[in-house]
């Protein structure tokens, strides 16, 4: 074996971790809860909302702290819209519950305590999952869902193009960088 191939497999000399290091902040976050759920209306027009609060240092978001509710159909247009509009594999969502929704039960059905807590879970595990995939950050939607808080379901689809990004390509486009090229 020649030296080369030794020095190619060494491990890396790094600087030890100090206490700011350890528990300091972490360099790059993305936190999501789904919290809070309240159940609205009657009858026909009843539904349950859930808080969804977002923290984050990602500079690809504007907002670094948003808190919006939302109800299942606006995950399940999430869901679509990603679905039709990014290169990602969507997770599914909880089910509908659809034998809960029925007449006649003796329960509260898909307003049970127990079930709504089922899916408030559920709901959080699939925004996390979608949250923490860096294509699905570049999206319109995902960033509506988090910090708008009403969703324009007319929305342009799209990515996000960071502030600092589209004034350069500006820049560029006008000529105004001579170092740089299109």
């Amino acid at each position: 074996m020649s030296d080369t191939a030794v020095a190619d497999t060494r491990r890396l000399n790094s600087k030890p971790q100090d206490l700011t290091d350890a528990y300091g902040p972490p360099s790059n976050f993305l936190e999501i809860d789904i919290f809070n759920p309240q159940t609205v209306g009657v009858g026909r027009a009843r539904f349950t909302t859930y808080e969804v609060r977002m923290r984050t240092n990602l500079p690809i978001f504007k907002l670094k702290e948003s808190c919006v509710r939302r109800r299942y159909s606006d995950f399940e247009w999430l869901k679509n819209e990603l679905e039709r509009d990014s290169k990602i594999v969507v997770p599914p969502l909880p089910g509908k519950a659809l034998k809960r929704q029925l007449p006649f039960r003796g329960d509260e059905g898909i307003f049970e305590e127990s079930f709504i807590e089922e899916r408030r879970q559920g709901l959080e595990q699939f925004i996390n999952k979608i949250a923490g995939h860096p294509l699905a950050q570049n999206e319109r939607c995902l960033h509506m869902f988090l910090q708008e808080e009403a969703i324009d379901r007319n929305y342009v689809p799209g990515k996000v193009i960071l502030i600092l990004e589209a004034c350069q390509n500006r820049l560029l486009k006008a000529g105004l960088c001579p170092w740089a090229s299109v």
